[in-house]
């Protein structure tokens, strides 16, 4: 059986809101007293590169994950960094509130909240809403949106056309990028619609079923974060090759082998086509080839890249193979390192990539741990079996990040698409994986959704019996399954992949007795693996409404008529409690519990204590701690005026004072003078 922790549906942030009764603006951004509707975020607004944050130990386990897996995102495609709070003066609080929102721009309040609540656990809608506390607001708010988009009034919930505001161009920047359908900040075709029509239409027909994604980041999204925060590199990339330039990425053919990695198209025995563009492009797609259908055993060509500088202490390699060669032959990964004691650098192999010869290309990772000035180096060694080809390399990617642990490769992907049927006898399962601690589970993929909604993919989790479970701890407590759906484009950055998490709750429930994440063979129902080998296989939990066809048929999803599903399941116990370290006879407030402010102040949290802010006018304004005294411009000048009287009256008579004792001085000189004089 399988539960849908979104009831099936793909809800929107401003469908959860609005089923809340939430009546915020643009349906997800809370307006602070001090800021104006649709105010232009200026510097002040911006917040530092590293942003502090707290996670409130109201948020959700699953909740909590999937924001750390948001930061990676950002510090992978931006220069932004999020670091724990350690007391700066502003910082964001993300704790479980109702529903998903954010105030825009750094509002210099001290503590300032951003909500991520039930149902907003998926890492678009925490992107989403992170773009709005660093400055963003809806794509579709433009002041030039009405070339772009038809907005139907008619069809808009009552009261909600305020949602559909739009800026002039003194208020709102769009950064000199243009209208961005592929934003994660559009709004959706649906949005706040009163019946089953479409609010928003997009002008060119082709993209009303793009607007409204919350996979990733868009390219211009990132070009307008970027521009904005001045971003000259992102944090965790490292490199990308698709070995289409010349200069195959600076990558170098070293001087310690007897044979050489060459750039080519296609060879004979396969690759028929590179990777990158599949052939598609004339005068482009090419790849590294290592020939071992000639040469003597033995024969090793080794590619080196450029020289890299790590920041962090994990690095991750992906790359495609295509094995044309003999069973015999090898490819190794490693790292030339250089260190003050080896100047000239010390070759360490780290993997041997493993996968018979095929006739397709397969995606690898190699999990890297270097920490000093290195290079990569990929190692190709002919074996002792005949050959009619020979191992082919392309779309390299290396990150500071953390490799997936697992990788399902699922083939004639196009197949399956058109010939499942809807529900269970659509559903493929993937092989068994277990996890870091020991735990065997399985990911389950409808290709046909439910009968309901049968243009969608469904995915889910399951836990399933396995060899350790006599010494692992059950009902399973905290374990993050997380299901990522790869846009295989050639650059990392450029990928708007989609995902799914889930997290094993130890005290969830199935029905009153038993717990869902119990042991397989104890809550579980027999299954058998494609060898006929039986196993027990635990309810799944996930979604149905994981992607639509159409959102699968665009960008590179489906390649060479293959997806990947990349999987990771880690423990994320240590998540249970995330409150700061405070004083236990200090409470910290979330938001003020009354209002002390007098004459309309606005209160507001700062260091975790409530602050007044003060209205004010065009010539008066109120001041004190509790806005208790007003202030005029009146006032002012007669303060001016008397200071001013006040100040001239003072050095009048220092000056006077001046005068008279310089004139004693003078006399009493002179006087002495003439005495000296008589003596002589």
């Amino acid at each position: 059986s399988e539960i849908d922790v979104d009831g099936g549906i793909d809800q929107d942030i401003f469908d959860i809101n609005e089923a809340l009764g939430l009546d915020l603006f643009e349906g997800d951004i809370k307006l602070d007293g001090m800021q104006e509707r649709n105010s232009i975020i200026g510097d002040k607004y911006r917040w530092p590169h590293i942003i502090p944050y707290v996670l409130e130990d109201s948020l959700e386990m699953n909740a909590k994950g999937l924001i750390l897996k948001a930061f990676e995102q950002y510090r992978l495609k931006t220069c932004i960094d999020f670091k724990p709070w350690e007391g700066e003066k502003n910082y964001i609080s993300v704790f479980k509130g109702s529903g998903c929102w954010s105030l825009v721009g750094n509002r210099q309040v001290g503590l300032q909240q951003l909500s991520i609540g039930a149902n907003c656990d998926r890492i678009g809608t925490i992107q989403h809403e992170f773009l709005h506390a660093l400055g963003f607001w809806h794509e579709q708010s433009r002041s030039d949106r009405d070339d772009y988009v038809s907005i139907v009034w008619d069809r808009i919930q009552s009261g909600k056309d305020h949602n559909f505001n739009k800026y002039d161009d003194k208020t709102s920047d769009s950064l000199n990028v243009p209208y961005d359908y592929t934003s994660v900040m559009h709004y959706s075709q649906n949005a706040f619609r009163n019946g089953t029509e479409p609010t928003i239409i997009t002008n060119i027909p082709d993209f009303m079923d793009v607007i409204g994604q919350r996979m990733d980041f868009s390219d211009y999204d990132l070009q307008k974060l970027n521009q904005l925060y001045n971003c000259s590199s992102s944090l965790s990339f490292m490199d990308t090759c698709s070995f289409e330039l010349e200069n195959i990425c600076g990558m170098i053919q070293s001087s310690d082998d007897n044979s050489d990695w060459q750039r080519l198209s296609q060879v004979p025995a396969g690759p028929h086509t590179d990777y990158t563009y599949m052939g598609e492009c004339e005068d482009s797609g090419y790849f590294m080839h290592f020939n071992t259908s000639t040469g003597a055993e033995g024969s090793t060509a080794i590619l080196e890249s450029r020289i890299l500088y790590p920041k962090r202490d994990f690095q991750c390699l992906q790359f495609y193979l295509y094995n044309s060669g003999h069973e015999s032959d090898r490819l190794y990964v490693g790292v030339k390192e250089y260190t003050s004691a080896h100047p000239n650098g010390t070759l360490r192999l780290i993997e041997e990539v493993k996968g018979s010869p095929a006739s397709y290309w397969q995606l690898h990772h190699v999990s890297l741990n270097v920490t000093s000035k290195f290079r990569v180096v990929f190692q190709g060694v002919k074996g002792s079996g005949l050959s009619n080809g020979g191992l082919s390399i392309d779309d390299i990617n290396l990150s500071e990040t953390q490799c997936p642990h697992h990788v399902w490769h699922v083939r004639n992907f196009t197949h399956l698409l058109n010939t499942s049927a809807a529900e269970t006898a659509g559903r493929i399962y993937s092989p068994p994986f277990y996890s870091r601690k020991g735990y065997a589970f399985q990911v389950g993929l409808d290709i046909h959704g439910t009968n309901d909604n049968p243009f969608n993919l469904g995915i889910y989790l399951y836990l399933i019996s396995g060899a350790n479970d006599d010494q692992l701890q059950w009902p399973c407590p905290w374990q993050q399954g997380t299901m990522i759906l790869l846009d295989q484009h050639p650059d990392v950055r450029r990928r708007m992949s989609n995902q799914r998490s889930v997290t094993t709750d130890p005290l969830k429930l199935s029905d009153t007795s038993t717990y869902f994440w119990d042991r397989p063979d104890k809550v579980g129902s027999i299954a058998s693996f494609p060898n006929g080998t039986t196993f027990m296989r635990g309810p799944g939990s996930g979604t149905s409404a994981f992607l639509t066809h159409q959102r699968l048929r665009s960008r590179n999803f489906i390649k060479e008529d293959s997806v990947y599903i990349l999987l990771t399941m880690e423990d994320i116990s240590h998540l249970l409690s995330t409150q700061p370290s405070v004083s236990p006879t200090f409470v910290v407030p979330d938001s003020c519990s009354e209002n002390p402010c007098e004459n309309d102040g606005v209160c507001v949290i700062v260091d975790r204590a409530p602050v007044c802010r003060c209205p004010a006018g065009d010539n008066w304004w109120y001041m004190g701690e509790k806005c208790e005294r007003k202030g005029s411009t009146h006032e002012n000048i007669v303060i001016a005026v008397s200071s001013t009287m006040a100040v001239f009256v003072v050095m009048l008579f220092v000056t006077v004072t001046t005068a008279v004792c310089l004139k004693k001085k003078y006399s009493q000189g002179k006087a002495n003078s003439e005495s000296l004089t008589l003596e002589e």
